[in-house]
């Protein structure tokens, strides 16, 4: 059995095809007629941008348009001056076409991997796609026809492109096996829109398997089989038709309200990084945003993105939502996440640093250009405010008392906006956490961030394969200081929601349910599965396995306390 990351669930079995790699090697030489070079770059490009546009359409038209804007993404990328205005420098003074490609997207995925967030490891993936595409076009490479495979093919390659993933027919490919690649990947993404089972960063698979083995691929687990034994494959095959029942079980979900088995109705919402995720949640039967990453209009850009460029980004999103809740946290730059732009000073340790709302509130002068732009679009839906990375009460107060010179501001320039608008604390500092108390004096509501709560409580760089063990959200101090959070917020009488990772965890939801959490708020693609797993638990049920949770000492105890009792 081999291992590998569970990107998209299900079983698949069949027979394996690989994807042999490309063979992009050419010779750098010097080019002398750099203005034909030029031309033959621009050609390139064109080609480019006609093939992924006819993509991004096929997919549209079969799978989505949350799934096309990922192609339509690449040509905007190489649209962009920067990028294309580097390579054309590069043959202007005599370097060819390919190695200006290949050094330029080099670059930028040199910058983008190393940031620790996930969105923009994915911007590295997919220049290296955008790379990809321009030097096949340049050496007149044909692509592998991956749309003739026969019915239950298990496509197996070191990296799943979502330009080779567009052209994937769902009825014949049954699985996907790659080496590298992880769950936020647009080849997950894509390979989840289309229900194919996958694996990803299986190590060596290109080089272990050949044509026409058989496999069997465990989406859910992340297990992989190779020529499986008889009792293995019909085991597996009984797993199939068990997932296939319980997805259509889910399909039952769309539309129903979310409540507990005894009638516990918690909100679940959606977290979205674009005004077109709006969409998403919608269509997968969210009942509101519970949180915006703001940050992402400010990183697709060039420059500082004006007040109209955000408030009409805002008001997309609340007017997609029909009025249903739509919480914007506000810019949380710094750590990981750098914008050029902004020329932000490198730091010893920038995760303790000058982030988030410490660096709006040092630059109010473009924190108040957002807090306008969220205020005017409050106007158009139930927008709500939510502040990141607060540690004490003097910041949350200074972003009401800036709200309230901004809200003086519109009353006289006669502009709308909601004036009880509610401003919110996001909770994932152990700071946060041992005054929630105080803040929920403050607050109107808290959005628990558990991926930055586990990371800061434990002392944990998440990144850090060396010490990873110890970042679990299962940990009986993470876990304590969630029920603090909670019940502080409901002391207060203020409801509290989570918009980590932890609240999509089917392991995890028993007990925040006994804890009492408000709302949960979860990728759009598992909203049906999240309400299908709190319809299964009653409060009683729930309070009765949290009382055990809470009596033992350690994660694994833990943990495999709640493998065995959750249903």
């Amino acid at each position: 059995m081999l291992n590998g990351i569970p990107a998209s669930h299900g079983i698949g079995i069949g027979s394996i095809c690989v994807i042999e790699e490309y063979d992009l090697t050419y010779e750098a030489v010097k080019i002398e007629d750099t203005e034909k070079e030029q031309k033959r770059f621009d050609k390139a490009i064109e080609q480019f941008k006609e093939e992924t546009s006819k993509m991004a359409e096929d997919i549209r038209n079969r799978i989505g348009p949350k799934e096309a804007e990922i192609l339509e993404s690449h040509m905007v990328m190489i649209s962009d001056p920067t990028m294309a205005g580097e390579m054309s420098k590069m043959i202007a003074v005599g370097q060819c076409a390919e190695a200006a490609v290949e050094a330029v997207c080099d670059m930028f995925i040199g910058m983008f991997s190393k940031m620790d967030d996930e969105f923009m490891q994915q911007r590295a993936a997919d220049i290296s796609d955008i790379k990809l595409s321009l030097l096949k076009i340049l050496l007149g490479i044909k692509d592998v026809d991956i749309g003739s495979v026969p019915a239950g093919t298990i496509l197996v390659a070191r990296d799943l492109t979502p330009s080779m993933t567009s052209q994937i027919k769902k009825e014949n490919v049954a699985g996907i096996l790659t080496e590298i690649g992880g769950k936020t990947s647009h080849s997950a993404i894509l390979a989840r829109a289309l229900e194919i089972p996958a694996v990803l960063s299986v190590p060596n698979i290109t080089s272990l398997v050949k044509n026409k083995d058989t496999a069997i691929v465990d989406g859910t687990e992340g297990n992989v089989y190779i020529n499986p034994e008889g009792d293995i494959l019909s085991g597996y095959i009984i797993k199939r038709e068990e997932h296939i029942r319980k997805q259509a079980e889910l399909k039952k979900f769309f539309g129903k309200e979310t409540k507990t088995a005894d009638g516990i109705s918690p909100e679940l919402f959606c977290n979205i990084g674009t005004p077109q995720d709006a969409k998403k949640a919608v269509e997968c039967d969210g009942e509101g945003v519970g949180l915006f990453r703001s940050e992402f209009l400010f990183m697709d850009n060039k420059h500082m993105p004006t007040e109209e460029e955000q408030f009409l980004a805002y008001k997309e999103a609340a007017e997609t939502l029909g009025g249903k809740v739509l919480i914007i946290r506000t810019l949380d730059i710094g750590g990981d996440k750098d914008i050029p732009y902004l020329n932000m000073k490198k730091e010893e340790n920038p995760f303790l640093g000058y982030r988030a709302v410490r660096y709006c509130l040092g630059n109010k002068d473009s924190y108040s250009i957002q807090l306008r732009a969220i205020l005017r679009a409050s106007a158009f839906g139930k927008v709500k405010i939510m502040v990141p990375l607060v540690t004490c009460v003097e910041e949350i107060r200074a972003v009401k008392d800036l709200l309230t010179e901004i809200k003086k501001e519109l009353d006289q320039e006669g502009i709308a906006y909601d004036k009880n608008i509610e401003v919110g604390c996001m909770i994932e500092t152990p700071s946060a956490s041992l005054i929630a108390d105080l803040l929920a004096k403050e607050s109107d509501f808290f959005s628990i961030g558990t991926n930055d709560l586990t990371q800061y409580t434990m002392s944990v760089d998440r990144g850090n394969a060396d010490v990873a063990y110890l970042y679990s959200t299962f940990q009986p101090s993470v876990l304590r200081s969630i029920k603090h959070i909670i019940d502080c917020g409901k002391a207060a009488g203020i409801p509290v929601g989570m918009c980590g990772e932890a609240a999509a965890d089917p392991l995890f939801i028993p007990l925040l349910i006994s804890f009492g959490l408000s709302e949960f708020s979860v990728n759009p693609v598992l909203v049906l599965t999240a309400r299908c797993i709190i319809s299964k638990w009653s409060k009683k049920e729930a309070d009765e396995l949290a009382e055990k949770v809470m009596s033992l000492s350690t994660e694994a105890e833990i943990l495999a306390l709640l493998k065995e009792s959750v249903k």
